[in-house]
């Protein structure tokens, strides 16, 4: 499902392959620089945390933390980490155990085993952080140890996803002396056990990594050090990779630096172009007088054009999207397009008017300047372009930076908000339970029984997730009619390279995070 073959073709020295292919430009060599790899993002983390994160800080907490499970190269289901072996020990997949490696061990030399599993997992729920990951534990009841390398979970009711769950760098296991039980860590460091340590870190500059001497786990290193660069735009930061002040890229280009640097003639630059998972979506918060009406968000549903979004802002490096579920994922449908079909202010003129709606209508759209690309600003010009003149609503558009964003929208004060997804795990799950429910990853309850209790709980029960389809059409039928989430795209990765760089089309893992172990500086080719 998530294995594309694609035949490669080479421009000038660009390169297009796909990234979730494992077929590869990218071929390795034999000598290797002791020089720190120097990547550049424009996702910066918004905590150093695992229990307050259920964002693209798990991009950092991949490489310098450690879960039980996780994704080797080429996986695309959970595999051991941490553990040495994981597995469901009942029929009914309620008990899920786990086995650590033997004597493991933090970066700072203090002893990880089960007792420090369960204390990281329980902090996670006794925290229960705004927009924090306890959500993701929903089917767990309690953690239980058994002498210092077995961990048992004993969850509420079947579910297969349980796995992946663990997978999550949310699931990170931290050192029980360093991080409280009941309040987040304070400060710049990190305790961890993963493949690198924190050397420093930097707030929205610089995170410093260095090989961690006590790792145990699955990751072939293939660099000693990787510095990471937060910028808070594409094009300084493509300035920087062509004036090789950083050597790669993985997050954050821009539709006109992705073109450029597909067209460019440079003999020291790769291109990597491939199948992403990450969507755009709208949220709805029926806190709001006007958005408490479920005809003003099918008015506007019906209203936005997402191919004119996908081609004049992002210059078609995105598609359009008319599911929560993108593409490429067992259980993807085409429910908006169902439901609403093309863009028309007819229709959504007449869904007002069937509603009492005869003034045009308010709404206040938020987006945050500095976490998904520079074309967000361009995005939200477009949509409210579109919305305003169809006559039927008079657009205000307000933003922040992501930091007091994030507090924002946790806190329920944005009628309309956008939002970015990149999944927890590569299940379609992950594309409809995390944004469901009283408590989800949004900080805007949307309860929706016939989802929570009903659809979800069937689908988890079923060992193959093939047999979900059905399951997850319904769901998806129910958010189409709600509108109370609005897919507008999904994205593709692309990674830009140095030439001296190897393993980037083996970085990305399932959930297109990177494992910066996969990189090598190599000397010639």
């Amino acid at each position: 499902m998530f294995k594309r073959n694609r035949c490669l073709r080479q421009v000038a020295a660009v390169a297009s392959i796909s990234l979730l292919a494992g077929c590869g430009v990218f071929t390795d060599g034999d000598e290797e620089s002791e020089s720190p790899i120097v990547v550049g993002t424009t996702s910066s983390p918004s905590t150093l945390d695992p229990a307050a994160s259920w964002d693209g800080s798990w991009e950092l907490f991949r490489n310098v933390y450690q879960t039980l499970l996780a994704y080797p190269n080429g996986a695309t289901t959970p595999q051991p980490d941490a553990a040495e072996r994981c597995g469901f020990v009942d029929d009914a997949n309620r008990t899920y155990r786990c086995e650590l490696r033997p004597d493991m061990k933090f970066a700072d030399g203090h002893t990880l085993d089960a007792h420090a599993v369960k204390y990281s997992i329980d902090r996670i729920r006794a925290i229960n952080a705004p927009g924090g990951p306890a959500g993701l534990l929903g089917s767990l009841d309690h953690v239980e140890t058994r002498g210092e390398r077995e961990v048992l979970f004993r969850l509420n009711r079947p579910d297969t996803t349980f796995p992946f769950v663990l997978a999550t760098p949310a699931m990170s296991v931290v050192d029980p002396g360093e991080y409280p039980a009941k309040t987040l860590h304070k400060g710049d460091n990190i305790s961890g056990s993963g493949p690198y340590t924190l050397q420093s870190y930097q707030d929205g500059s610089t995170a410093v990594l260095e090989r961690n001497g006590h790792y145990h786990g699955f990751a072939d290193r293939q660099n000693d050090a990787v510095t990471i660069r937060y910028f808070q735009d594409s094009s300084s930061m493509v300035k920087a990779l062509r004036d090789r002040k950083i050597d790669v890229t993985y997050r954050g280009l821009a539709a006109d630096d992705i073109i450029s640097l597909q067209k460019s003639a440079s003999t020291y630059l790769q291109l990597v172009d491939g199948v992403g998972t990450d969507i755009s979506y709208l949220v709805f918060n029926p806190k709001d007088p006007w958005i408490e009406k479920p005809a003003v968000r099918r008015a506007v549903a019906q209203v936005v054009d997402r191919a004119a979004i996908a081609h004049k802002v992002y210059k078609d490096t995105v598609d359009p999207l008319y599911s929560m579920v993108p593409k490429g994922l067992t259980g993807h449908t085409t429910g908006f397009f169902d439901d609403y079909g093309d863009p028309s202010v007819p229709k959504a003129r007449k869904i007002l008017q069937s509603a009492g709606i005869k003034e045009r209508v308010p709404l206040t759209l938020w987006y945050t300047t500095d976490r998904y690309g520079s074309e967000t600003g361009m995005e939200f010009q477009e949509l409210k372009r579109q919305l305003d003149s169809s006559g039927l609503f008079d657009v205000t558009l307000k933003s922040r930076p992501w930091k007091t964003y994030v507090v924002g929208y946790q806190k329920g004060e944005y009628p309309v908000f956008g939002r970015g997804w990149s999944p927890d795990f590569p299940d379609a799950d992950n594309f409809i339970a995390p944004f469901v429910g009283d408590q989800n990853a949004l900080g805007t309850p949307y309860p929706v029984p016939e989802i929570t209790g009903k659809l979800l709980p069937e689908s988890r029960q079923q060992n193959d997730r093939a047999d979900v389809v059905k399951q997850f059409k319904q769901a998806q039928d129910i958010l189409a009619k709600d509108a109370r989430l609005l897919p507008l795209w999904q994205g593709r990765q692309y990674v830009a390279a140095s030439e001296d760089v190897s393993g980037g089309e083996r970085a990305l893992d399932p959930s297109t995070i990177m494992m910066m172990w996969e990189l090598k500086r190599k000397t010639s080719w």
